[in-house]
């Protein structure tokens, strides 16, 4: 994770945990950056959430089963099991309400957003790997998954989310976007949690506060 280039989710996820989970984040991203800058090459492997939320993806699509799919990469990887589990859940809670409230066809679509939010100075935030589809004759839908436990996707935080994908998203409109707390099965939208105009005021402050902390920390490892 480099805080200058990071995913939104990570980003709301640092914006609003605990101080001692930020810094936590914020010394574990310093030791990355030096290792990196020694030549040294991680063996963390790749992302933890990728995997399933390629199944998730495909669930949608009828190309698997979300729950066998599940157990298969937790009989391959144990590390998964309490995580996945929960993932899992929240997004079929999420998906199988979602069909049952809706009696029309979904459809998929491949459209690989990578958009970037250039955020004054500060940094660029990605927003990628959405799960996009469209539904009856009602629209399209984008929505962006955040991953993490704790903290939960506040509303002020989604409003932030959404305001991100706004900026950087060309191909949607707001009114089509979503964020996806997929632990709780939640999505958020400006038609529920709608933008109020403070949304780039709070962010710019949150995310260079973040910087100016890391800077901060970093200053004890030199």
């Amino acid at each position: 994770m480099s805080f200058e280039l990071i995913g939104l989710g990570k980003l709301l996820n640092a914006m609003y945990a605990t101080k001692a989970d930020r810094i936590s984040m914020l010394r574990s991203d310093i030791r990355d950056e030096r290792k990196k800058a020694s030549g040294y090459s991680s063996s963390k492997g790749g992302d933890f959430y990728g995997p399933f939320w390629a199944d998730a993806k495909n669930h949608i699509s009828g190309e698997v089963d979300l729950r066998a799919s599940t157990a298969s990469r937790i009989s391959s990887n144990g590390r998964r099991d309490r995580l996945y589990t929960m993932l899992r859940d929240g997004f079929l809670l999420w998906w199988e309400e979602n069909r049952r409230q809706r009696n029309e066809a979904f459809t998929t679509i491949d459209d690989h957003i990578k958009s970037r939010y250039e955020a004054k100075g500060l940094g660029t935030i990605k927003v990628e790997n959405t799960l996009s589809f469209t539904i009856g004759e009602d629209g399209h839908r984008v929505v962006y998954p955040y991953f993490c436990e704790d903290p939960s996707l506040s509303e002020e935080a989604a409003r932030l989310g959404l305001w991100a994908m706004s900026q950087s998203i060309t191909t949607y409109e707001l009114k089509d976007m979503r964020i996806l707390d997929v632990i709780k099965g939640r999505t958020f939208s400006n038609i529920d949690t709608p933008l109020i105009g403070n949304e780039e005021v709070i962010f710019l402050h949150r995310y260079s506060a973040i910087l100016s902390e890391r800077q901060a920390l970093k200053g004890s490892y030199d």
